[in-house]
């Protein structure tokens, strides 16, 4: 099944602005300053921010229920870093953050489980030109 999006650019980069859609739920206005300047609106990093956090929860949680361990809970904080590399823009590194809420698991299984949903999620796969994404994985009480 493929997934749609579609953006709009009007003007020239410092003045202009754009509007976007992923799907048919999400869409918003984005800017220069949005992307740049941290101003108001969205950007297409917070884009990829959310669906690395979605996909890697979605995998992890498949992951923990194949090995008879299903989650409460998996939540995911993605932290996208743009900086200029040679003079230009350039995802550099994706931090990705997650707690877990998974009754009969150990810290053990739960890290490499973590470090293989990582590894194998397809956002992360399409991310593989990353420099660095790293990952702290917390296993709930």
């Amino acid at each position: 099944m493929p997934a749609r999006g579609s953006a709009e650019w009007k003007g020239d980069l410092r003045a202009g602005g754009g509007t976007f859609t992923a799907g048919d739920s999400i869409s918003g206005d984005y800017s220069f300053k949005s992307r740049f300047e941290d101003g108001p609106g969205a950007n297409p990093e917070q884009l990829i921010a959310g669906a690395h956090a979605a996909c890697f929860s979605m995998a992890f949680s498949n992951m923990l229920a194949g090995n008879g361990t299903p989650p409460d809970s998996v939540k995911t904080d993605a932290v996208v870093w743009l900086r200029p590399v040679d003079g230009t823009p350039t995802i550099t590194k994706i931090e990705l953050t997650t707690v877990g809420v998974v009754p009969g698991v150990d810290d053990a299984t739960f890290q490499e489980l973590a470090a293989r949903a990582k590894a194998g999620c397809p956002v992360s796969r399409a991310l593989a030109g990353v420099g660095e994404i790293t990952l702290d994985a917390t296993l709930a009480s």
